[in-house]
């Protein structure tokens, strides 16, 4: 019988920490998924369709929501993503789509979304607000605005309205405008009028037509016409063009992105930069 045993132990205590390990494995999985959830609050949802968008979103009409709308590629993008997980944890009755603006085109067109990041806060189906761009600092405001404590303040922000209406009462005239957007047009031999900037680009027209210039050996300058209303509103009529990204060269506008892709593949682009 001892012979038994003391030939059966060693294979009890391979059993034995077989169990433990695989008890160990269990209790580390069930922690990761604990960590996940807690770090992924039940009121944050990543939007996989436009059907799963609208059930999200009419399962409480009264409900504020904020729509993230972002880009892997744009690097203002990772900044917004981080706040706006932190709102998410801060409200839990604030409900927060994370939307891929290029994944989700018919959403994004819905919401008139030109750039990333770019964010609309809403309350059932009305508009209450939207942020473009990496302002984290408005964002907040707004959530806090909209979705506050009971008998909280909201925080007042009358002196940047006084300073926007100022600044528009001082005026320009048609004249100097396009006197203006001639000057920027002719700054440099090629000029990019785009959203954003070449290293952070804000919209994926954008940053091709960038890509394009570069893979190309293409110096050029660039403007960033989500910086100057009036400069964006002035040079889709100055140029007979509606939309961004728009390439001037020499002075004159080219075209957009499809426009300059056609020119590389003719060889026409190189010629017209060289001539």
């Amino acid at each position: 019988r001892n012979g038994a045993i003391s030939t059966f132990l060693p294979q009890f205590r391979k059993i034995n920490q077989l169990c433990l390990s695989s008890t160990a494995n269990s209790l580390f999985i069930a922690y990761t998924i604990r960590m996940t959830a807690d770090a992924t609050p039940s009121n944050f949802s990543i939007v996989d369709s436009a059907e799963h968008f609208q059930t999200l979103l009419s399962a409480d009409l009264n409900r504020v929501s904020l729509l993230n709308f972002w880009a892997p590629w744009a690097e203002p993008c990772k900044q917004m993503n981080d706040v706006v997980l932190e709102l998410a944890k801060k409200y839990p009755e604030l409900l927060v789509l994370q939307i891929q603006a290029e994944e989700q085109e018919d959403i994004a067109e819905s919401f008139t979304v030109e750039s990333v990041p770019s964010i609309v806060i809403l309350r059932g189906h009305t508009l209450l607000g939207r942020v473009s761009g990496a302002d984290a600092a408005a964002l907040t405001q707004l959530i806090a605005t909209h979705v506050r404590p009971q008998g909280a303040v909201a925080p007042q922000s009358h002196t940047n309205g006084k300073l926007v209406a100022s600044e528009e009462e001082k005026g320009e005239t048609q004249e100097e405008l396009n006197d203006r957007m001639r000057k920027l047009m002719t700054m440099d031999k090629v000029v990019l009028f785009m959203k954003g900037e070449p290293d952070a680009p804000r919209c994926g027209f954008s940053r091709k037509l960038v890509g394009i210039l570069r893979d190309q050996g293409i110096a050029f300058s660039h403007f960033d016409i989500l910086s100057d209303e009036s400069v964006r509103s002035g040079l889709k009529i100055m140029n007979s063009w509606p939309t961004f990204p728009q390439l001037i060269i020499n002075g004159e506008f080219v075209g957009g992105l499809d426009i300059v892709q056609e020119m590389v593949e003719n060889g026409e682009l190189k010629e017209l930069v060289e001539a």
